[in-house]
């Protein structure tokens, strides 16, 4: 709690918070009724693969190599960036590292602020959600509950960790053409009777 640089970095992540959390509460019924469908799903696949696609081929000027050197005005940037995962299909953690590609953040530096953002975002819009479904929780869920915070804290910590060391050597190419090769099968597939 004394550490200056601590101090910022815990100040980078709040004001980072902040654009997903007023524009989610204020839009969120209106994003649920409107974009929560298979179109929009493919077509935030496809645009986010050929964004991923842009951020790689071109030339990486990077201002920030580490969390700790990132500004407020970039941790604003950072947070704006991660505010485009309401948009169904888009990735949480893939708009904030690719923001931060774009803003001039190293790999790692992107990578690593994503991980801690999610952290609060996770936290509180589970809270939101559990307080908005309460009438159907009971003590009698509460071992699943455990169970499964449990499992989902394991894997994403392996995830994370096998993440950071893929990036070190790897750019997001694979996974653009994922993006896009899925959300083109959406398209094809979403009106027929399976």
């Amino acid at each position: 709690p004394r550490e200056r640089s601590a101090q910022r970095f815990v100040l980078n992540v709040g004001v980072a918070f902040l654009p997903l959390a007023v524009i989610g509460l204020l839009f969120g019924k209106v994003i649920k009724a409107y974009l929560f469908n298979a179109p929009t799903v493919a077509a935030a696949f496809i645009i986010g693969g050929v964004f991923i696609l842009w951020a790689e081929k071109r030339e990486h000027r990077i201002r920030v190599e580490s969390v700790d050197d990132l500004s407020l005005t970039d941790a604003l940037k950072l947070g704006l960036a991660q505010a485009l995962a309401l948009i169904p299909g888009t990735s949480r953690s893939g708009a904030t590292i690719i923001g931060g590609l774009f803003f001039g953040l190293s790999r790692r530096a992107a990578t690593e602020f994503s991980f801690f953002l999610a952290i609060p975002t996770l936290i509180l819009a589970t809270i939101y959600q559990l307080y908005k479904e309460r009438a159907l929780l009971t003590v009698d869920d509460l071992g699943m509950w455990i169970v499964g915070f449990l499992a989902a804290f394991v894997s994403a910590f392996w995830a994370v960790r096998g993440l950071l060391r893929y990036i070190s050597t790897h750019d997001f190419t694979v996974f653009a053409w994922y993006r896009i090769a899925f959300g083109i099968v959406v398209l094809a597939t979403w009106q027929l009777d399976l």
